[in-house]
């Protein structure tokens, strides 16, 4: 089970029947989260490879899984989907993530207190293996990936400068919701 893409039984239910098809449209699972209120919430996360995720990729896959996730009834009552990008404070879900954004300063906190602290935030150094590397004001220290509960990019203007460099910007025409894509430069 992964703790950080999906938490409970049941969000790794979801996981297991969501994957394939995500995956075979061309993209991935960052996060799953239930969140129950007045009515049930399905939160799916997801990215793909060259992080250039539109709102209507978001909309095409909330179209294929509600049907299948209804079909497999999974939920008592109705409950709505929603898909969405991780934007840029994105979270870190997978051990990979933590080399990819290798550099960047991001906030972790674990399941246990560690020499009495849970929460850690400092600029991402890297792994091996399953321990993750952050360098905080006292140095550097290693936290096995296991350990962690949460894991979040903290947005800084030299992330929102390299994230707008490396994909496509959405600008959004709010008079009438029509959806441009344009190259940033």
């Amino acid at each position: 089970m992964n703790t950080l893409i999906a938490k409970t039984h049941l969000e790794n239910k979801i996981l297991q029947i969501a994957n394939p098809i995500i995956k075979e449209m061309g993209f991935e699972i960052i996060r799953i989260r239930l969140v129950d209120g007045k009515s049930k919430l399905i939160q799916i996360m997801v990215d793909s490879p060259q992080m250039d995720i539109t709102v209507n990729d978001c909309a095409n896959i909330s179209n294929e899984l509600s049907a299948i996730i209804d079909v497999e009834d999974l939920y008592d009552d109705t409950f709505n989907l929603e898909v969405s990008s991780p934007g840029i404070d994105r979270p870190l879900t997978r051990l990979c993530d933590f080399n990819k954004w290798n550099g960047y300063e991001a906030k972790l906190e674990t399941t246990s207190a560690i020499e009495g602290q849970k929460r850690f935030k400092g600029i991402l150094s890297g792994t091996n293996d399953d321990e993750i590397f952050i360098n905080l004001d006292i140095g550097t220290i290693g936290l096995k990936f296991e350990w962690l509960s949460e894991a979040k990019l903290i947005l800084t203007d030299e992330l929102i400068r390299e994230t707008l460099q490396n994909q496509k910007n959405i600008i959004i025409n709010n008079d009438d919701f029509d959806y441009i894509e344009k190259e940033v430069d």
